[in-house]
């Protein structure tokens, strides 16, 4: 399928590279990208992290494609979760736990469905302290400052969500958003 180079998306492959298991090489899967008509693959750091032009192709659509294309190509079952330039820009917006001197100790958990967001609202209303929780269109957002390993809010979040979410640290949101918006090599 041609697709026409005009809008930027992200795709967030949940579980990649991360232990033994499902490892992909990201020369592989910017080669897997390219293959299924996306232009100016990019991809972030080894942990399933790309950008690329998408054309009018929609997010879900994108994502249902790459998981299917990992499954054939690669025999990698993971989730992938597509966000527009504008949808991540939104994301990025709505983090009212940021900036932070930890960018590491800071995830955004990007939700593979937006609506689940409502399931949300019980933990919003807990004392985390010291972590912090804030909820977004896109995300969750948690801050903490313990590590992830030791994070309640994360723990949570992975019960209530499962597989529904991917998260990424602060760090690894500010290089895809950097590269969205213009700069010129991936990290």
């Amino acid at each position: 399928m041609a697709i026409k180079h005009n809008e930027r998306q992200v795709a967030l492959l949940r579980g990649i590279n991360v232990g033994r298991a499902k490892r992909v090489a990201m020369a592989d899967l910017r080669k897997l990208l390219a293959d299924l008509g996306y232009g100016e693959v990019r991809t972030v750091l080894n942990s399933g992290n790309a950008v690329f032009e998408a054309g009018g192709m929609p997010p879900a659509t994108s994502a249902t494609r790459i998981e299917e294309a990992l499954v054939l190509k690669l025999g990698v079952a993971a989730r992938v979760t597509v966000l527009s330039a504008g949808q991540f820009a939104e994301l990025m917006a709505q983090n009212t736990l940021a900036p932070t001197d930890d960018p590491a100790r800071l995830l955004a958990l990007v939700l593979n469905k937006p609506a689940d967001t409502t399931r949300l609202a019980p933990l919003l209303g807990q004392p985390w302290q010291p972590e912090a929780l804030a909820v977004g269109s896109w995300a969750a957002y948690a801050w903490c400052p313990d590590g992830v390993l030791a994070s309640k809010v994360v723990a949570a979040l992975g019960v209530l969500l499962g597989d529904g979410v991917t998260s990424r640290n602060w760090a690894t949101m500010q290089k895809l958003d950097a590269l969205l918006n213009g700069a010129a090599t991936a990290v």
